[in-house]
């Protein structure tokens, strides 16, 4: 079975955020992700990997005014220089919490727009991809859907493939979140079988569509899709970026029936 990564912006949310990793460590993940770290020191982020023996496997780099409604700047014109020191914010980050990868957001671009964006976003790639290669980061790009995220920059997977062979560095890598895939485009386990094999996948993200409930509810034959992981071989993490239909612990069923779960230390079944 893939490797496992609780999502701590989305699960575990009875909790305050501080608490959620020993919630996810009792309930057998090894490794965990979320949107952003920098209301919290890094110190503190890390003593809390370190005391529930989690490791820290992926994490945004600043959005801009996400409050605001931004949904990142690396597609913006004009905002070069928000988005690169945010990025050296981010690495910073990384470094302390051991991340080996970090998401950067491209941005809510009109139409109009595409073509100033897609030269901006691809210099900001290029020069994101160099800086974190100095210090073994992986910068990731995700393809989002329309309906959860009206406007986003990038939200099919040639696109996102398209930009990592436009750029051609070794360590920026798609984040293929099954989520977002099925919805914009379907076709999920050829979408598997044609992109894993590239080596372009650095990440991969799971939910339940059409709710983003546990990913066992709605239409997605996830046991399937897990199986074909399997036989491509992945080796990454598999982040579970999804709202829990009621309590999280209480929704781990589909996870803790699935026998010689990697990165997952629950119990097996017969």
């Amino acid at each position: 079975m893939p490797r496992f990564a609780a999502n701590l912006s989305m699960m575990y949310t009875e909790h305050d955020f501080p608490d959620r990793f020993a919630a996810a460590s009792a309930d057998g993940f090894e490794a965990v992700e979320y949107l952003f770290p920098y209301a919290y020191e890094a110190a503190e982020l890390r003593r809390l990997l370190d005391e529930n023996g989690l490791r820290q496997v992926l994490f945004n780099a600043p959005p801009g005014a996400w409050d605001s409604g931004e949904r990142g700047t690396a597609a913006l014109p004009g905002r070069e220089a928000d988005t690169r020191s945010g990025i050296e914010r981010a690495l910073e980050y990384a470094a302390a919490l051991g991340s080996p990868r970090v998401h950067v957001m491209a941005g809510l671009v009109g139409p109009d727009a595409v073509p100033a964006a897609r030269d901006t976003y691809l210099a900001n790639l290029t020069w994101a991809a160099e800086k974190a290669a100095t210090v073994g980061v992986d910068v990731l790009i995700e393809p989002i859907n329309g309906r959860d995220m009206p406007g986003y920059f990038l939200s099919r997977q040639a696109e996102a493939h398209a930009v990592v062979q436009s750029v051609g560095a070794p360590n920026l890598k798609v984040q293929l979140d099954l989520y977002h895939c099925q919805i914009v485009e379907g076709d999920l386990t050829t979408t598997l079988r044609r992109d894993l094999p590239t080596g372009r996948v650095g990440h991969l993200q799971i939910a339940g569509v059409p709710d983003r409930h546990e990913p066992d509810q709605g239409e997605l034959a996830i046991d399937h899709l897990f199986a074909v992981i399997d036989e491509l071989g992945f080796d990454g993490w598999t982040g579970c970026e999804y709202r829990p239909r009621a309590g999280t612990s209480e929704g781990l069923g589909w996870l803790k029936n699935n026998l010689h779960v990697r990165g997952f230390r629950g119990e097996e079944t017969a």
